[in-house]
């Protein structure tokens, strides 16, 4: 019973957001907002396409994709280095990544503002990747290097004594033993960057360099809001990490389970 509760708690507002995507604003106001449009229309989606849209994704796209394999890539290298190094330096740099866990976005923006304009990249896409990168790294690293631990020794023994030098381990043992969590913590990290408000918000103001989620705003007027073009905005935004979902649902599921058991 707990769990259909649950379900409609997550279903209804998805319902509700794509039927109102589909209707028009002046029959918005006028009809049941739980039953669906009785002449559906297109004109919504036309007009979130025609507001450019197609600018605000290529964005999106580069922020995330620009933030996201860099962050995944150093934080599995930086996980691989303090799970099989030893020293002091790699037990403070670990000290140092759990204490980024404890420090929220929020706290930081006003320092990141004024780093980001001493860089002279105020306004510019690389403003927001590389704050992303930073902010991914902490947790990104802790959950890989508990999967890194996971691995069997005798395996990197046994690639050591074949003549194999740690790079060589790192990629060609680790890596693939890795991948359900490098999945997991690439779609979590991309998914966060996607919907990321606080920083395009901060750090950018021209109008061609905003992500999807400032987009939303091309449809807020001074006295009202398009609320059907904002849904159908919101599904299109939509779309993207649904379908990266179902690429690495198996890898993203068994990592998931993986990370739970331990």
């Amino acid at each position: 019973m707990a769990g259909i509760v649950w379900l409609a708690i997550i279903v209804v507002p998805i319902y509700w957001i794509v039927i109102t995507s589909f209707k028009s604003q002046s029959t918005y106001f006028t009809t049941n907002p739980m039953l669906p449009p009785g002449e559906p229309t297109l004109a919504n989606y036309r007009m979130v396409i025609e507001a450019d849209f197609v600018n605000y994704f290529i964005n999106s796209v580069i922020t995330t994709a620009g933030a996201t394999v860099p962050a995944v890539l150093l934080s599995f290298m930086a996980a691989f280095a303090i799970v099989r190094g030893k020293g002091r330096f790699l037990r403070f740099a670990n000290g140092v990544f759990l204490m980024g866990l404890a420090i929220p976005l929020q706290a930081t923006i006003i320092p990141v503002y004024l780093i980001i304009i001493r860089l002279h990249l105020y306004d510019s896409l690389l403003a927001l990747i590389l704050p992303s990168i930073a902010f991914a790294i902490p947790l990104t690293v802790l959950i890989l290097g508990n999967f890194i631990r996971d691995v069997p020794k005798e395996l990197f023994e046994s690639m050591r004594l074949d003549g194999a030098s740690e790079w060589g381990t790192m990629w060609r043992l680790a890596f693939p033993l890795t991948r359900p969590a490098l999945v997991t913590v690439t779609i979590y990290q991309a998914l966060q960057v996607w919907n990321a408000f606080l920083l395009p918000l901060v750090l950018t103001q021209s109008p061609e360099l905003r992500v999807l989620p400032l987009a939303l705003w091309t449809f807020q007027g001074q006295y009202s809001v398009n609320i059907p073009a904002v849904l159908a905005c919101v599904v299109l935004t939509t779309l993207p990490i649904l379908a990266l979902y179902i690429v690495g649902r198996r890898q993203l599921l068994s990592g998931l389970a993986a990370g739970f058991s331990k």
